[in-house]
């Protein structure tokens, strides 16, 4: 069944989403040629019914993987079963598998609630606003649980990738990860990995959290004649995703790296407890090149 999408528009450009697939983004695009500024959702996307299938969507209340079955608390132990069919463990947190709310609408805003129970009670809230074609996208999450817990954000895009496509994020150290894409430790950057002035993105998959970023980020699409200059707020790290042979790649900023949950001091993480909240925001502006 395909969802109903909701619209906002500036000047340059219109974006589409779909609250009850997780409060996600299904397309960004220009509205002078329609060309897409992250990576399309056509109708076979849409009733694919997930998140993972569109254009955007928020981590909530973690991100990534989490090994171990599960993280300690203060009161004990959370447990968390895996929540998709292709991977063994859970990954993303769990508002991206829930519908969302409109609380406000109008030409160029909107803001999103969720009211969650899973894994714990919170609420997550989104304000999406577009003007001149900037997207800034701004996640609020408030701990409601009776204990305290363990929480992180981020935001999920998923960006076209072309050959001349390039990347600038400086960052200082990478994390390496295992088989299972679990972070094990920090290491320099590898020189194909070193984002401090744009270049290509690698051939050989990526899939790797960024620590030491200054949340500045540039996407460059020669080809397509743009590029987007973004600027992230609480969140220190940012992850890489790049498969091999796909016409996509992804740049999350994230709070955190992969599995946090177990590395030592929980890098980025931040123990809640009742009524206490933690927040972030991405923007992303549009710019023809000249």
């Amino acid at each position: 069944m395909t969802p109903t999408l909701l619209t906002l528009e500036d000047s340059l450009t219109r974006l589409t989403l779909a609250p009850e697939l997780g409060g996600s983004i299904a397309n960004w695009t220009v509205r002078a040629s329609g060309q897409p500024l992250l990576r399309p959702s056509d109708a076979h996307a849409l009733n694919a019914a997930t998140a993972r299938r569109l254009a955007c969507y928020p981590l909530v209340p973690w991100s990534n993987r989490i090994a171990q079955g599960g993280f300690a608390v203060p009161h004990g132990w959370l447990a968390l079963p895996a929540n998709t069919a292709s991977d063994p463990l859970p990954i993303h947190g769990s508002a991206w598998q829930q519908p969302w709310q409109v609380i406000e609408h109008s030409a160029t805003d909107i803001r999103l609630q969720l009211d969650s129970q899973l894994p714990f009670a919170y609420r997550a809230q989104q304000h999406i606003h577009l003007s001149a074609g900037k997207l800034r996208i701004g996640l609020h999450v408030t701990h409601l649980a009776p204990h305290a817990a363990w929480h992180g954000l981020g935001l999920h895009p998923y960006f076209p990738r072309t050959a001349q496509t390039q990347l600038c994020a400086a960052a200082q150290q990478v994390w390496q990860s295992d088989a299972a894409r679990l972070s094990t430790h920090l290491s320099e950057l590898p020189e194909a990995w070193n984002f401090q002035q744009p270049r290509p993105l690698p051939e050989d998959q990526i899939d790797n959290a960024f620590s030491g970023w200054d949340g500045r980020c540039r996407i460059i699409q020669a080809d397509a004649g743009y590029q987007l200059d973004c600027q992230a707020g609480g969140s220190a790290y940012y992850l890489v995703y790049c498969p091999s042979g796909q016409d996509f790649f992804c740049f999350e900023p994230v709070s955190h790296p992969v599995n946090a949950h177990h590395l030592p001091g929980r890098p980025g993480l931040r123990l809640l407890h009742p009524g206490q909240s933690i927040d972030m925001h991405f923007s992303l502006h549009y710019q023809p090149l000249r």
